[in-house]
């Protein structure tokens, strides 16, 4: 079903003037300041006491570039502040985590987005608006009106025919990259699907008031359907370089110089491989598609194996190398999911420093520039043993690199170590073809 939407009907004539945002995470956190900044008040809300705390004394409780001074100024003008309890609003944006269940079934887990629509519930009026932004699996948005439907049967939801409701609803997914998240947000285009005209319109005109990409207006099936194909072709084409890696290192030949030549082909553009493929997107949207069509969503099955099997191949490495080695001390390199950023979550890199680390206590140390974060978030990360770079190489005789983060880059190839460069950290710095020769008597692997 297309909306098509061109401007705001005489429908929607009263003002937004505050809203709610619940989940003050990567997402939520910049979305409720760039509302604020576009002059709403705005009530952020989130469980943790510790995140509440923070926003309301101006302190990003991320790291993200930009956002540390926007939040400052939201919420030292007052336009911006945290709560652990939802507040009436004209408006109300939901962005928790949808999870997977750890189970072996991949299912998906909306308890947050339940817990969250629960919580609106309480507070929700006739007039106001709903915009979920956490992906979700097709059909959520419309699983969330018949949550609200049954808690307040005195409101009148919009029909699945699209016919209006005392309360609009509309779906509206993320499509930022940590990192970036405080221009993109506001620079890319918008995909914005309402379960019925006038919630469209209502969402719409609520995000023009910050972003300046352009918002494309379909139904809230469509919209969260774009969000699981983005993230799933973007996990099939990581797979794909994953799988080169491997079978490089079967066949002896270095992926790193392969990729720089292959890529020289004008229609080829291989990604980088890695330990595998963490972050709470590509490495769990495709399996929403799955569960949604477990017979016919072969594909996408088939490269979520293969990124989940590459951590457990770097393992295998890992432990050939200690058993050549078997009184060397072990450094890991990097941690968090992808480079150059603090977000930890469903990282392969910090599943294989566990497991290493179990394997080898005492022996195991770890480097990542935002390893304090890490700290006061994961209690498992209390069992590593954190170093900076320099003292992990002067301690460990075998190096594992395996996030490419700058300040790894941008040092010098290790000597005198024996280097498992699985993330291309020094192959890409040894010369046009990427080939590092390793020291006398050490043995290097650059395709795992």
């Amino acid at each position: 079903m297309k909306l098509r939407i061109a401007t705001v009907s005489p429908l929607v004539s009263f003002e937004i003037k505050k809203m709610c945002v619940i989940g003050l995470g990567y997402v939520g956190l910049p979305t409720a300041c760039m509302f604020a900044k576009a002059g709403l008040e705005v009530v952020g809300v989130d469980v943790d006491e510790l995140i509440v705390d923070k926003v309301n004394r101006g302190e990003v409780p991320i790291v993200e570039p930009g956002l540390a001074e926007l939040l400052r100024d939201m919420a030292g003008s007052g336009r911006l502040r945290a709560v652990t309890k939802t507040e009436p609003a004209d408006a109300f944006f939901i962005a928790v985590p949808t999870p997977f269940q750890h189970d072996g079934t991949h299912a998906p887990d909306v308890s947050y987005i339940e817990s969250a629509i629960r919580s609106i519930a309480k507070v929700v009026v006739t007039g106001n608006l709903v915009v979920l932004e956490s992906t979700s699996p097709v059909g959520t948005t419309r699983h969330i009106i018949e949550v609200l439907r049954s808690i307040r049967p005195d409101l009148r939801m919009p029909g699945s025919d699209g016919t209006e409701g005392d309360i609009d609803f509309a779906y509206s997914p993320e499509r930022v990259i940590p990192g970036s998240t405080t221009e993109e947000i506001v620079r890319n285009d918008r995909v914005i699907g309402g379960v019925s005209a006038r919630s469209a319109e209502r969402a719409l005109a609520l995000y023009k008031q910050f972003v300046t990409g352009k918002c494309h207006v379909t139904d809230d099936k469509t919209a969260e359907m774009v969000k699981l194909a983005e993230n799933a072709y973007r996990d099939v084409n990581i797979a794909y370089a994953n799988e080169l890696s491997v079978l490089c290192d079967r066949f002896g030949i270095d992926v790193w110089e392969l990729i720089e030549l292959a890529n020289r082909h004008p229609r080829v553009s291989i990604l980088s491989p890695g330990p595998g493929v963490g972050g709470h997107c590509i490495s769990v949207d495709p399996w929403f598609l799955v569960a949604g069509a477990p017979d016919i969503a072969r594909l996408v099955r088939t490269v979520r194996e293969v990124n989940d099997f590459k951590p457990h191949y770097v393992y295998r490495k890992v432990e050939e190398a200690m058993e050549v080695h078997p009184h060397a001390h072990l450094a890991c390199l990097g941690l968090s999911y992808k480079p150059d950023i603090d977000d930890f979550r469903e990282s392969p890199a910090l599943e294989i420093a566990l497991r290493l680390n179990a394997k080898w206590p005492g022996r195991v140390v770890v480097v990542d520039p935002n390893g304090a974060v890490l700290q006061e978030r994961e209690e498992r990360a209390g069992a590593l043993t954190f170093l900076d770079y320099g003292a992990a190489l002067q301690r460990c005789g075998v190096i594992v690199g395996l996030v490419p983060h700058r300040s790894f880059r941008e040092r010098e190839t290790p000597e005198g170590k024996v280097l498992l460069d699985i993330a291309g950290i020094w192959a890409k710095e040894a010369g046009a073809h990427a080939i590092i020769e390793p020291p006398v008597g050490a043995k290097l692997w650059t395709a795992a």
